[in-house]
């Protein structure tokens, strides 16, 4: 089977069609019924697979960078009476269930992705329904800031999974209600369970839709409400002024056993089931000033390692899932990431310089989310300075060597006091000590660079072996790791990667990732009579009514 890729263009999209109209834009879904991104189902009624998910990230990440003019987005539907059936589910029951898994990750990623973009960049989305919209549809809809539908008597909001198919809504669409929208949980319940859904007046009454228009006047509707929206982002956003960037390909050098970028390293060792990351920082110093900044383009470092890094993050998810241990590693020269971490924070006025502050921020997310154990291994020649120690931070344990003759450091750089959150909304640093707050404080305010002793003494690393059991440590480790069941492992990572409070993203990971992996191995879905399997086929689903 080819590997799977992540980067792709407008000039190439099998589903999309992406016009930009001054400040407003439309991203039309017309999905291509025999695009699918494999063989063996086809996208009828505008139903996504990853493939199409790949595209709607792509144009997402496209108006950020390259339309900053851009302050409100229309997603509507190319195909009549219908907006989107939501993932495909022949596709879905021809998958491996780690695939079915991280496909749904990557569909709350994307969508998360849309609401950070009008929380961040003030780039609104209205999702213009016209038509039926279901399961990851819907989801889609409820991504956006606000949801218009046609009433027309046909166009309805609807989750069929549960009554359906015995599994959930897989892209936080059951979170969203309750938690974004504020639906009443009753309402949610009927709703959740009613597989025709919702049109019109009783889908705007319950708060599932936010506006609804008559079919006759619903492109006129979407058209004022749109110019309204971007309206109202030129107020808070004014400052999005000038030419967008242009994002280049990364020309990643890919193969069986790994990638090669131009700051990041992805080499696999199959039968260790291990993978070893590096990012490198640039061979040259990087602008320090806004409009240098700018005209390095995709070029500019903060911006191309950390698409490069979350390139790579997603080849090991979705083509390596043998892999169960990451090795975390670091080159270069710790001086030059320190100078570009304090430029990033000194230019976060500029409207570039945010949007390489919110991917990072969003790249780094995807790794504490990624399934996979991850050890940084801080060594002689390596830099976990500036925004490189928050991967550090982010792997799951750390060892640095203590050797006299090979001395070995870090340096906390700026960004580590709040420019790069988790999903729980709090700092690494912030999760890392949410016993001892005061730890924050000390670690930000420390002078210079730490040695081992001072790391172990201020808790940032995990072990610091001394040169002679260095290499037997580290081995051990790693091989214990490795022989670990990769089940067991992910739902204990996912448990100790998150403390601190709840949001709506560690909501949506935390419980219906969880659940969804569950579910999806369950009979009730995926045995020979589970209703995802029997889903197309004349004959009904037969459950195991036992409650667990």
């Amino acid at each position: 089977m080819d590997p799977i890729r992540f980067e792709t263009h407008p000039d190439r999209y099998h589903h999309f069609e992406l016009k930009v109209e001054g400040n407003t834009a439309r991203l039309i879904i017309r999905i291509d019924e025999e695009g699918g991104l494999r063989e063996g189902y086809e996208l009828k009624l505008n139903s996504y697979d990853l493939g199409v998910d790949i595209e709607l990230a792509d144009a997402i990440m496209r108006l950020r960078f390259e339309h900053p003019e851009v302050r409100a987005v229309s997603i509507e539907s190319g195909v009549d009476r219908i907006y989107c059936a939501g993932a495909n589910i022949h596709m879905l029951g021809k998958s491996e269930h780690g695939f079915k898994v991280n496909f749904c990750k990557y569909t709350n990623e994307t969508r998360l992705g849309l609401e950070d973009a009008s929380a961040v960049s003030g780039l609104r989305s209205l999702s213009s329904i016209s038509g039926v919209s279901s399961g990851g549809g819907y989801e889609l809809a409820l991504a956006c800031d606000e949801i218009l539908m046609s009433d027309d008597g046909a166009s309805a909001v609807s989750f069929p999974e549960t009554p359906l198919l015995a599994v959930l809504p897989g892209t936080g669409g059951l979170t969203r209600l309750v938690d974004k929208r504020k639906v009443r949980r009753d309402l949610a319940d009927y709703f959740s369970t009613l597989a025709e859904g919702l049109k019109g007046r009783r889908a705007l009454a319950g708060g599932f839709v936010d506006r609804i228009a008559p079919a006759s006047k619903f492109a006129g509707a979407v058209t004022a409400r749109l110019a309204e929206m971007a309206a109202e982002s030129e107020d808070l956003f004014a400052h999005r002024t000038g030419k967008g960037v242009t994002l280049d390909p990364l020309g990643a050098e890919c193969t069986g056993d790994g990638a090669e970028y131009r700051h990041v390293s992805l080499r696999c060792d199959h039968d260790a089931r291990i993978a070893h990351l590096t990012m490198r920082t640039p061979a040259a110093p990087e602008p320090t000033d806004a409009a240098g900044i700018r005209e390095r383009g995709a070029d500019y470092w903060g911006l191309r390692a950390f698409r490069e890094l979350d390139d790579a993050l997603l080849q090991l998810r979705f083509n390596f899932p043998g892999i169960g241990l990451v090795l975390l590693r670091t080159e270069g020269d710790p001086q030059t990431v320190l100078s570009i971490d304090q430029a990033l924070l000194d230019n976060r006025g500029d409207w570039f310089v945010t949007e390489i502050l919110a991917h990072m921020k969003r790249t780094l997310k995807r790794m504490d989310l990624t399934a996979k154990s991850m050890f940084a291994i801080i060594d002689e020649g390596t830099v976990f300075s500036g925004s490189l120690f928050e991967l550090t931070l982010a792997a799951d344990r750390s060892y640095m060597l203590d050797d006299p003759e090979h001395p070995v450091s870090f340096e906390i750089g700026p960004l580590s006091a709040g420019d790069l959150p988790m999903s729980n909304g709090l700092t690494r640093l912030e999760t890392r000590f949410l016993g001892d707050p005061e730890r924050v404080d000390a670690a930000l305010a420390h002078e210079g660079s730490f040695d081992p002793e001072a790391a172990l003494d201020h808790g940032l690393v995990t072990f610091a072996p001394d040169d002679i059991d260095w290499e037997d440590e580290v081995r051990i480790a790693v091989e214990e790791r490795a022989s670990l069941s990769p089940d067991a492992l992910t739902g204990m990572e996912a448990n100790l990667r998150f403390a601190g409070p709840e949001t709506m993203e560690t909501k949506i990971f935390g419980r219906l990732t969880a659940w969804q992996n569950w579910i999806f191995q369950r009979p009730n879905a995926v045995g020979e009579t589970g209703a995802l399997t029997c889903y197309g086929r004349p004959e009904r689903p037969r459950f195991d009514f036992r409650r667990t």
